[in-house]
């Protein structure tokens, strides 16, 4: 198919040229900073950047929205697409009927949507993500849309899964969860480290085999170790006290403790 993105980001960094590679073309891309959407287009083979949101005349048969939820309504205000596009949203946490009722109010014309949500963090500039094991969570709002993005989907990764609203914001939650969070949790690991002026690599060992627990058990609860596992009083107080300075920390420190200790009672 023939593709533009609407929008420069973490997103369509991965996303664009992994389309490519599975055949399918990249024709524009527009980015409210022109500059993202040239050094995205670097990226791909003849893409052209575009800095204007009237694509009534762009002749792609998908257009997708790679912007943050809360740009999606700004954007949507000021797109113009042609009769019978098919514009698709990569978000985890809006409904399709979300993006229906935008179409609604702001389109002139009839356009069919849809939803195509690779389940992965992706971080701009960063190597490219191999999308052959990134789960992509797929819904439209009719069944020639729903198979077309089942599709391409199918020729881009082994891991397709046809994923309702409901549903997928249930999966942006937990996905929130276990990788926004988790990577939070190290970045503040990290500070005590340099406050410490100890090397964050002595943790790393630690981080990885946690990670590769938690992956190999039927449930990461059946390999939760720790002094908050343990009820372990003494430790969770020496703690609680070198913490005094970081009140923020100690509030995570505590509420995370106090999480764990009621699930193993």
């Amino acid at each position: 198919m023939t593709i533009t993105f609407i929008g420069a980001g973490n997103v369509a960094w991965h996303l664009a040229p992994a389309l490519e590679n599975a055949g399918h073309h990249v024709l524009a891309i527009y980015s409210r900073q022109l500059t993202h959407a040239r050094q995205l287009a670097t990226m791909l083979y003849d893409a052209r950047p575009v800095s204007e949101l009237n694509l009534a005349n762009n002749p792609s048969q998908l257009f997708i929205l790679a912007v943050p939820d809360h740009a999606l309504d700004e954007v949507c205000a000021r797109l113009v697409l042609p009769e019978n596009a098919t514009i698709v949203h990569t978000s985890g946490g809006l409904s399709l009927e979300k993006l229906r009722q935008l179409m609604s109010v702001y389109s002139d014309v009839p356009v069919k949507t849809g939803v195509f949500y690779p389940l992965q963090t992706f971080s701009r500039g960063r190597v490219l993500l191999d999308f052959e094991q990134i789960p992509l969570c797929i819904e439209a709002d009719n069944s020639e849309t729903q198979q077309q993005l089942v599709t391409m989907g199918q020729e881009m990764s082994t891991i397709v899964y046809l994923v309702n609203s409901a549903e997928r914001r249930a999966l942006h939650v937990a996905a929130v969860l276990a990788c926004n969070f988790s990577n939070h949790l190290m970045a503040l690991a990290k500070d005590i480290t340099d406050d410490e002026d100890l090397e964050f690599d002595l943790l790393k060992p630690l981080i990885r085999e946690t990670i590769r627990k938690a992956l190999d058990a039927d449930h990461p609860a059946d390999v939760q170790t720790g002094p908050a596992r343990r009820n372990d009083a003494q430790v969770i107080g020496n703690h609680l006290t070198y913490l005094r300075p970081k009140p923020d920390v100690a509030r995570i420190y505590e509420l995370l403790t106090e999480s764990i200790r009621r699930r193993y009672e």
